[in-house]
């Protein structure tokens, strides 16, 4: 029921690729891509298009996973420094516990570019390219209002606490939320960013609070989970969802009428551009941005544009 899809419409290509490649060793060396978890559409698309990028500019590449663990991830480094990678694109595990890690690179003499979480430490990563995570949650809150009214009790389903994209998240939900003094909100629970803890956690909510009129939640995935466990209360026809990402089964469920509306973030583009700015790097010395930290905004995605959009991600050409 809770199966995370991988689909990559219009990326046939890239879909075809294995997640964990070995290396083949190009011209111009290897480019080691560390994601989260490539059983969340959103992470394996970010490293596909990644890895894509990277063998367009004649290097080699693998894409491997720590799923929220820096002790794997720190031994994902470690891999990268044997295999004298000429760069390392990292999506952290853990904003304060991902920096020993990105330290163990830089000592290597390995730049890292740090991709869509941040770091708590700057001047360590060559560039950081995230969402405008604070821009994209206020887009998401002004249309769930929309959905929902300005009045009612609702719920929120929060990810990981160790990404600094749940708190950002969040905090943008609020900054717009509490402009309504008559939506309360009665419940809020962290689910991880994964559709099957989303499910479980709207169950137990929904059981505490049967009168919700809403769920806004932080990822795609989270939210799915919600309206698997509002459609098997029956409840799915009274309870509007909110979502963040765009992945390709929340902007399907956001035409079949089930979310309200997903917030997509441009990951095929900061993605790929995380490769370029380390192939420019390796070149002058220099990634070309005018600064470490680079925002990306996001595209609100409802049921007025939604026909636009075979999927959020893909492939930049």
């Amino acid at each position: 029921m809770f199966h995370n899809s991988r689909r990559l419409l219009m990326v046939t290509a890239v879909a075809a690729m294995t997640v964990f490649a070995t290396p083949s060793w190009a011209d111009k060396g290897l480019m080691t891509i560390i994601v989260n978890d490539p059983s969340n559409p959103y992470w394996y698309t970010e490293g596909q298009v990644a890895k894509a990028q990277a063998e367009k500019l004649g290097y080699s590449a693998t894409v491997s996973a720590h799923k929220g663990d820096t002790n794997t991830e720190s031994q994902l480094i470690d891999t990268a420094i044997t295999n004298k990678s000429k760069a390392i694109i990292l999506d952290p595990a853990n904003a304060d516990g991902s920096v020993g890690s990105v330290k163990k690179a830089i000592a290597a003499g390995i730049p890292v570019i740090v991709i869509n979480a941040e770091l708590n430490q700057s001047g360590l990563a060559k560039a950081q390219l995230v969402s405008n995570n604070a821009q994209g949650a206020a887009l998401g809150a002004m249309e769930w209002v929309k959905a929902v009214g300005d009045s009612g009790n609702y719920v929120e389903l929060l990810g990981s606490p160790s990404d600094n994209n749940a708190a950002t998240r969040a905090n943008g939900y609020d900054t717009v939320l509490s402009q309504y003094p008559d939506l309360k909100q009665v419940a809020k629970e962290v689910a991880n960013w994964d559709r099957t803890q989303g499910y479980n956690k709207m169950q137990s909510m929904l059981q505490a609070h049967p009168d919700i009129k809403g769920v806004i939640s932080g990822n795609d995935e989270m939210a799915l989970g919600a309206i698997a466990a509002l459609k098997e209360a029956g409840k799915l026809g009274q309870v509007k969802v909110g979502a963040f990402d765009g992945s390709p089964d929340a902007v399907d469920a956001v035409k079949a009428g089930t979310l309200a509306y997903t917030v997509m973030q441009p990951v095929a583009q900061f993605a790929a551009k995380a490769i370029d700015e380390a192939d420019t790097f390796l070149k002058t010395g220099k990634t070309g941005a005018a600064q470490e930290k680079q925002l990306f905004d996001c595209v609100l995605i409802n049921k007025d544009n939604v026909a636009k959009y075979t999927s959020a991600f893909k492939l930049s050409n």
